[in-house]
């Protein structure tokens, strides 16, 4: 090699950029590989100029073994930005940030720490590669940029939904990112929009997410990834606009409007981790509300939610919340739980709530509940688990709230309904005597009777009943 290339590509090097003097390309992942690669390329420039093959062969070895592979996830995923011959617009440095007002388009940009981008378009296209990554040791800010993760669908489904791999924004490994009025948009099969896993932080706020593939939600949490968002539009129409798989992890918002627009499958929440959404609006055009599974949790306060059940699987229950063990290990086994203070929840199509195969416990305070259906709550059997031991275990709270509908608790289920300064307008079991109902009123609550009605135990005062020309059976006895 002659001293201008050695001197071209010691330049190429010290930039950190790809595709420089028609040499292998070369990432320079931290400051020591740098420094030991430019010992290499000055070591190779006092080299005896009549060995120049020699040189050159030495020269590849080290370019090959500079560049690393970061990704620590089953699937492996290239971090690495594709070779582009345009770079962002303004780059300065100042302890270790890097500012980038960027007009170039680019693929898959691993971010690194301290990095802030500011404006900008990213678009990934590669299958398994996100727009945006940050995994490790890294803090890094986003704002007023457009993430597309246009084509390119995941290798693995699960690996998708487990892992967080090929979602526009992915971040992991202990990494924290900050997204700020950014809009968000991912069009490729199995393709989430934001992903928080194995530690990763995001802090979302300000921004659009649309999510048009198949296989994937909005934004998403699992393997104990944290996500908190702030005046979101998501939109998505596959998988829920609010979600988490395997592994759970924590995710809260506030504010916003959270939409999915698909079938069975894609309710506005679904929940295999602890959610907290408050002051804002969740609606799913064709499916349930929100789905809990095992032993996680969803709290709602002051939002306003509506679901329309379209499900076509048989033996399947229409539910707005669903409380549920599918058994597939995406869940822990335990308590499903329920919380709703304030705000409205509309069911468009079915019961207000079913629980079935799990404990549950639901808790709703001052809530007001639109529905033309008959069903308050459904607790059965259904199509999860073994047949015979698949019925539900619901403990019911309602406090400043009211009730009405139907309560019905199939013979290998149970329930408990607490009624605490509430009105209950409605009959549980009409059929006649099934699984074990325990009802407490408490001396500011009422229970008005719409048919003859079959308990196991009641707490209270029977003159805080109203008949109507109907029975309370209390283990086969008409106390009313």
């Amino acid at each position: 090699m002659n001293r201008h290339k050695c001197a071209a590509l010691l330049l190429c090097l010290m930039l950190g950029l790809t595709g420089c003097t028609g040499q292998t390309a070369v990432n320079i992942k931290d400051e020591a590989s740098a420094v030991e690669s430019m010992q290499e390329v000055t070591e190779s420039m006092q080299a005896d100029a009549d060995n120049e093959q020699a040189d050159a062969d030495n020269e590849q070895a080290a370019a090959g073994s500079s560049v690393a592979e970061s990704s620590t996830e089953p699937a492996e995923v290239s971090t690495e930005p594709a070779d582009t011959s345009t770079e962002p617009a303004e780059i300065s440095a100042a302890d270790d940030t890097s500012v980038y007002d960027t007009s170039a388009q680019l693929d898959a940009q691993a971010l690194s720490d301290g990095e802030t981008i500011v404006g900008g378009t990213y678009t990934a296209t590669e299958e398994d590669h996100s727009v945006l990554e940050a995994s490790g040791t890294v803090t890094a800010s986003v704002t007023g940029s457009v993430l597309n993760k246009k084509d390119g669908g995941a290798s693995s489904a699960d690996g998708s939904s487990f892992y967080g791999i090929n979602a526009a924004v992915r971040v992991y490994d202990q990494a924290t990112v900050t997204l700020e009025d950014c809009e968000i948009n991912a069009g490729a099969d199995n393709a989430t929009g934001v992903f928080a896993y194995d530690g990763g932080t995001v802090y979302i706020s300000d921004s659009t997410v649309t999510v048009t593939g198949g296989g994937a939600g909005g934004i998403q949490v699992a393997g104990g990834g944290t996500l908190y968002a702030g005046n979101l539009t998501v939109t998505s129409a596959s998988k829920a606009a609010i979600r988490s798989d395997r592994g759970g992890g924590y995710l809260e918002v506030d504010g916003g409007t959270y939409t999915s627009t698909g079938k069975s499958g894609c309710p506005a929440v679904y929940s295999t981790a602890d959610i907290l959404v408050q002051n804002a609006t969740l609606v799913s055009e064709q499916s349930r509300g929100v789905i809990i599974e095992g032993k996680n949790s969803v709290t709602l306060i002051d939002c306003d939610l509506t679901g329309n059940d379209q499900s076509t699987k048989e033996g399947s229950v229409h539910a707005n919340v669903l409380l549920y063990q599918s058994a597939s290990g995406d869940a822990s086994d335990g308590t499903s739980e329920f919380t709703m203070t304030r705000g409205s929840m509309t069911s468009l199509s079915g019961a207000m709530f079913y629980c079935t195969n799990t404990a549950s416990i639901i808790n709703l305070e001052d809530v007001e509940l639109i529905s033309d259906d008959e069903n308050l709550l459904i607790v059965s059997t259904g199509r999860w688990g073994k047949d015979g031991s698949n019925g539900g275990d619901c403990t019911f709270n309602a406090t400043s709230q009211t009730l009405d509908g139907i309560i019905t608790v199939d013979d290998i289920s149970s329930l408990t309904l607490n009624l605490t300064a509430s009105d209950y307008t409605g009959a549980i079991n009409p059929e006649g005597e099934a699984g074990e109902v325990n009802v407490v009123l408490d001396a500011d609550s009422t229970w008005t009777l719409t048919a003859d009605s079959y308990i196991t135990s009641f707490t209270g005062d029977t003159s805080q009943i109203t008949a109507n020309g109907y029975h309370l059976y209390v283990n086969g006895e008409a106390i009313v």
